[in-house]
């Protein structure tokens, strides 16, 4: 999809550094796809202890042996 879009010149030219892009297209691209896995990696962390169902060692090194 096409978009016009004004990105100040400095940021646009960080981006381009910072991703080794050699294209706008690619550095805002690259831009994009790293905040979003950031905001999923930030709701996953959101998660991270709440499991009332944790294995054991032991049933871990069981559930190995059947594979």
């Amino acid at each position: 999809m096409k978009t016009t879009v004004d990105i100040p010149d400095d940021e646009l030219a960080d981006a381009m550094k910072f991703t080794r892009a050699k294209t706008k297209r690619e550095a805002i691209l690259t831009a994009i796809t790293e905040f979003n896995r950031r905001r999923r990696m930030a709701e996953l962390v959101k998660h991270a202890g709440s499991s009332t169902t944790f294995l054991t060692a032991a049933e871990l090194q069981e559930l190995r042996r059947k594979e």
